[in-house]
């Protein structure tokens, strides 16, 4: 996908964090708000940063699967920076509907 560009699973889970910000559970989040830079020429831009009521900032990585390459990024970035970053993934159809969310 094109930088600042939601795909469809994203867009989905925007809804989700508009409505979780509706309700006061979030106080602000932003569409690819942050680059971390990871190493040399390699950087890392989570889907959302997402700003907690209790002021905390969580770093949301929306897939619909999961490549080796990105799950191996996301792992060096949550090793080196103190956020607690989050991968949220929609299962099949078939599974039911959600999101199931686990900590990197």
């Amino acid at each position: 996908m094109k930088a600042g560009v939601r795909n469809s699973t994203e867009a989905d889970y925007e809804n989700l964090l508009e409505t979780r910000r509706c309700i006061g559970e979030v106080l602000w989040y932003r569409f690819e708000g942050i680059t971390l830079r990871i190493a040399k020429g390699v950087s890392y831009t989570p889907d959302f940063v997402v700003m907690l009521a209790s002021g905390e900032i969580e770093l949301h990585e929306v897939k619909g699967y999961w490549r080796d390459d990105a799950r191996a990024k996301t792992r060096v970035a949550a090793e080196q920076f103190p956020f607690r970053i989050i991968a949220i993934t929609r299962p099949s159809r078939k599974k039911g509907a959600g999101w199931v969310f686990e900590d990197i």
